[in-house]
């Protein structure tokens, strides 16, 4: 049966800090629904795994990199990353404790379950500007999917996200030379002129073709040596 013949079946609603996030079913896919607004399904992953690997092949070729992934999400890019031996430490940063509980023994635990018993992740429940601001830890990538990008956010909150003070905490949390990867629903050249403004170099950004619409974008930037 095609997977929109149906209606979308509820599998969980949860009301958090944030406000609601929904996991719904509709046929085959498995979909994010955040105060009304989709997020994300299952349906195909080329971006969320492009995230990845632009980042690592725009890094120097360092052994064992470190990478932040801001957003869980249905778990491509971590399934992704995980499946590659060329990463070392891999955080993940999810502020949803309601995501996190539907990949760890949940509907989504079938995308990311291998790449959770892998040693070298692990999930940090915490608000990624948080983090960005306040952690200690440095990282050589930084591979950001939160809300539908730049121009295109859920919560007021994650605008700080891609704002000069938010691009600055994004370059510190880096280590030299290392990679910004944001992904984003649609082009956008001001967030690259952000990005150069904020230093960063080789700023680019790599498109993914969709079925209908404006494609998909990965911005990048690298973070000075």
């Amino acid at each position: 049966m095609h997977p929109h013949t149906t209606a979308p079946v509820v599998l969980d609603r949860r009301e958090g800090p944030h406000g609601e996030v929904v996991l719904r079913r509709h046929g085959d896919l498995l979909q994010i629904i955040a105060n009304g607004c989709f997020l994300m399904d299952t349906s195909d992953g080329r971006s969320e795994r492009l995230l990845v690997d632009a980042a690592r092949d725009a890094l120097d070729g360092r052994p064992r990199p470190a990478l932040l992934i801001g957003g869980l999400g249905v778990g491509f890019s971590l399934a992704h990353a995980a499946a590659d031996p060329r990463w070392g430490r891999i955080d993940v940063v999810e502020r949803e404790q309601a995501i996190i509980d539907w990949h760890r023994g949940g509907p989504l635990a079938e995308l990311s379950g291998p790449a959770l018993a892998d040693p070298r992740a692990q999930i940090l429940h915490t608000d990624l500007v948080t983090h960005l601001h306040d952690a200690a830890r440095t990282y050589d990538a930084l591979c950001l999917d939160i809300d539908n990008g730049p121009e295109w956010t859920v919560t007021e909150g994650n605008n700080s996200l891609y704002s000069p003070a938010g691009l600055t905490a994004c370059a510190h949390r880096l280590n030299p030379g290392g990679v910004l990867a944001v992904w984003s629903a649609k082009p956008s050249s001001t967030f690259d002129d952000a990005l150069r403004n904020a230093g960063f170099q080789q700023v680019r950004a790599e498109e993914i073709p969709v079925a209908r619409g404006v494609p998909d974008v990965v911005h990048l930037g690298v973070r000075a040596a």
